[in-house]
């Protein structure tokens, strides 16, 4: 997956947008350096179905695990991972974990 020519569109969602904006910064600033080519934004998670289809990976708050079933309901029919974040790298906002958090669910 490393260096691939196709974007990875990823999508984080937490209550308000405003702490995963700041993670999404990270997580944009760890895969620029890492080379990845990746789209990242961030949203409320009232807002996932308006880009479930066009995202690869859905990372969730874990503020949020509440609300995996009903994320995974909606996610059952298109192809996207659904990964609810550990507090431990979002309560730090460290992008670095996250991303490697993500690409080893990815290639899980």
């Amino acid at each position: 997956m490393e260096n691939s020519s196709k974007m990875l569109k990823v999508l984080l969602v937490c209550g308000s947008g405003a702490s995963s904006g700041f993670m999404a910064a990270n997580i944009r600033k760890a895969a620029k350096k890492r080379n990845l080519n990746m789209d990242i934004k961030a949203r409320g998670e009232a807002e996932i179905e308006n880009y479930i289809h066009d995202i690869d990976a859905l990372l969730v708050g874990p503020h949020l695990a509440y609300i995996v079933d009903e994320i995974e309901e909606l996610t059952k029919d298109v192809h996207v991972k659904v990964l609810l974040m550990k507090p431990s790298y979002y309560s730090t906002l460290d992008g670095e974990a996250a991303l490697d958090d993500l690409l080893r669910e990815l290639n899980s």
